[in-house]
């Protein structure tokens, strides 16, 4: 992300940053879509999404016709709420604290969501999705190492996923965070 400060104070807002996440977790779409989605009016949506286009986060397709634009999310180029992005300022810091609480806001709905309609996928979904927590003793370096390695198997089942009629769209979330207190 070429101005990172930029993109997370233009992605620390209620709607922009729904918007980044339905487009992420359900694809391309326009705005009168994602209105109906998120439960926003037209206007105020194609107003926010060209925002984020603005800072590189979401393209136009060009795949639209007339005014219905088609969005989607840019390709991740690096997480906003990784140790890359260092807040410059307190307005920074400030938009750094609420989009990880917003974040994790998205992730409990979701969680709490799959808990509630898990019975009606299959058994083998059933099997392969859910929560589970996986304690490590590493130093940093070697939680460095293991966090590359999990974003490069992220990256190659994404590609290998691409245009599978049977491949579902899933969501994984990383979160990796000390046990015991600083020292």
């Amino acid at each position: 992300m070429s101005d990172a400060p930029a993109a997370l104070r233009t992605l620390a807002h209620p709607v922009r940053s729904r918007l980044l996440a339905e487009l992420r977790v359900h694809g391309d779409a326009t705005a009168t879509d994602l209105a109906a989605a998120l439960g926003t009016n037209t206007g105020a949506t194609s107003y926010h999404l060209r925002r984020l286009a603005e800072v590189g986060l979401v393209e136009d397709t060009r795949t639209g016709t007339g005014r219905r634009r088609v969005w989607r999310a840019a390709p991740e180029r690096g997480g906003l709420l990784s140790a890359e992005t260092a807040p410059v300022d307190e307005d920074d810091a400030q938009a750094l604290d609420w989009l990880a609480m917003d974040y994790l806001g998205h992730f409990g709905d979701r969680a709490q969501g799959w808990l509630r309609e898990r019975g009606s996928w299959d058994a083998t979904w059933q099997e392969v999705c859910g929560l589970e927590d996986h304690a490590v003793q590493v130093t940093a370096e070697q939680a460095t190492a293991m966090r590359a390695e999990l974003l490069e198997v992220l990256e190659r089942y994404r590609r290998v996923g691409q245009g599978n009629p049977q491949a579902r769209r899933l969501v994984v979330y990383t979160c990796a965070l000390p046990v015991e207190r600083r020292r």
